[in-house]
């Protein structure tokens, strides 16, 4: 062998065992970090056994599982005891489903046209817009969003109307010569007829005029319930000097401007849902049926239809037929509203959280979970948010990484395992899919009550059925399972009107009535 030969063999035998060094070197450290980790604490804990799959614990997933099942046959039950309920509320007031009249007695036709003023109040904000019908089914609007802090949900009466008020007249106000894109422009009118959409429990006694019957959504103002909510934005219009441009001509719930929105472009709607924060839902019964109805108010003394405000989350309170964990209970009794809204409180985003973080807590106290421990951000109350939740169903990535982020990052637990991401994954799933069950039972006792199996159409718009992962399609399964075949001639239709739409026409509606 020549010496230029030998050298390169010996310089390639030298590298090789170099490299295997090294990489038995970087191996062991490798599995020392797999065997342990070091949290801040300075204690070792060990991470899942080396044989573990990453499987959560399957006690502990029979166990919730059980916890949070709606059957077909519940569903079905849950199906008929709504419309008795629904039957109760069109009989008199004070029923689990208060049935409201919205005295909106007539749908669109998509021929209403008018520029119209939507002041629309939210959760987590207040939205103004100015909507103009074309008379051809379409619509256009500008629009300004105003914050509602928790500030606002509990400050004085006046003080809430009033701020009201003044986002009103800035939005009025704003560039006077701005005017919307419309083709031919219409010109607009000295004074402006507005809708309130008001989206808690209001007792309608026409379309202009509703009294507070409790707070939901977490607000808390005192000196509102029982009060004409409308009259109050009125002294409050006037405090602010705009009355004289602004005539409140209609006060309607956010299900009914829904409804009444999609109808404006799809004629089959006779539903309309709402899914985010809060739920409710409002449909078109027959006047006959609303028993309870002074039938001297109405305007329209022919009508054969109105909306009504269904307020269905207060379904069940007395738990006749939906079976309630601790977790619910706890949920409840965390609420401003011991013991009413339950159902609202199984199904909407302002509680799908607070029942998961229960859950966590509840686990890490048994050692199903987190054997690094929990966290003091863990413990307070609302931490976990929905929209972790939905953060978490969206991780499909083989180590869960962001719902890692989620729980370590976010919540501030030490250290999570593989198994302990897949039982919190499972444990959102069976949260956001007994949410949308129980959301398609009552939309379809809606249905049943309308005999209308042989098709409509469901408006339905809210954070959970527009943005949660699966949610849509979970309530489709369930009608499925509640109808058979027949839920394919049920349409479940997401809301994508132009914003303030719905408020437009039922403006245009009341005004043409």
């Amino acid at each position: 062998m020549e010496p230029r030969s030998a050298h390169f063999f010996l310089g390639l035998s030298t590298g090789i065992a170099v490299c295997s060094a090294l990489f038995s070197l970087y191996a062991g450290s490798l599995l020392a970090q797999t065997l342990s980790t070091e949290p801040a604490s300075g204690k070792y804990l060990p991470d899942a056994p080396i044989d573990d799959d990453g499987a959560p614990p399957a006690e502990s997933m029979a166990r919730l599982s059980e916890m949070f099942a709606i059957s077909t046959d519940k569903l079905n039950q849950i199906v008929r005891l709504f419309v008795v309920e629904m039957k109760k509320g069109l009989a008199a007031d004070g029923q689990s489903l208060l049935m409201i009249p919205s005295h909106v007695t007539s749908l669109p036709t998509g021929r209403e046209h008018g520029s119209y003023l939507v002041l629309d109040l939210h959760a987590a904000m207040l939205r103004v817009a100015e909507v103009v019908l074309d008379g051809h089914s379409n619509a256009r609007s500008r629009q300004k969003t105003f914050t509602i802090t928790s500030k606002h949900k509990t400050m004085p009466r006046d003080e809430l109307f009033d701020y009201l008020a003044e986002c009103l007249k800035e939005f009025i106000h704003h560039d006077q010569t701005e005017s919307l894109v419309t083709s031919p422009p219409i010109e607009r009118p000295a004074k402006f007829k507005l809708v309130f959409t008001f989206s808690f429990p209001s007792a309608q006694k026409s379309v202009n005029a509703g009294s507070l019957i409790l707070w939901t959504k977490g607000f808390a103002n005192p000196g509102v319930i029982g009060q004409d909510v409308v009259q109050l934005l009125q002294a409050a219009l006037v405090r602010k000097g705009i009355a004289n441009v602004v005539d409140i001509v209609a006060l309607a719930n956010g299900t009914t401007t829904n409804l009444v929105g999609h109808a404006y472009t799809q004629p089959s709607t006779l539903a309309g849902v709402i899914v985010g924060t809060g739920t409710n839902c409002a449909y078109v019964e027959s006047v006959e049926n609303i028993t309870k109805l002074d039938k001297r108010s109405l305007k329209n003394k022919d009508a054969k239809d109105m909306i009504v405000n269904v307020e269905w989350g207060g379904f069940d309170d007395g738990e006749v037929i939906i079976p309630r964990n601790k977790y619910d209970i706890k949920v409840d009794r965390s609420s401003k509203e011991v013991g009413k809204r339950t159902f609202e409180k199984m199904i909407s985003g302002m509680y799908l959280g607070e029942i998961v973080r229960f859950a966590l807590v509840d686990l890490t106290k048994t050692g199903d979970i987190f054997r690094a421990g929990g966290s003091p951000e863990l413990q307070k109350a609302n931490s976990f948010e929905t929209s972790f939740m939905a953060r978490i169903e969206r991780d499909h990535s083989l180590d869960l990484g962001d719902t890692r982020t989620v729980l370590e990052g976010m919540l501030k637990i030490p250290h999570t395992s593989l198994a302990d991401r897949r039982l919190v994954k499972s444990l959102c799933e069976l949260v956001g899919k007994r949410s949308a069950r129980l959301t398609a039972a009552a939309v379809a006792a809606i249905v049943t009550k309308m005999n209308k199996l042989d098709g409509c159409t469901v408006a339905i718009g809210g954070s959970l059925f527009e943005g949660y992962p699966h949610y849509s399609n979970r309530m489709r399964d369930a009608m499925r399972e509640i109808f058979g075949i027949s839920a394919e001639y049920v349409v479940l239709e997401q809301v994508g009107n132009v914003i303030g739409q719905g408020g437009a026409v039922v403006a245009a509606l009341v005004s043409q009535n």
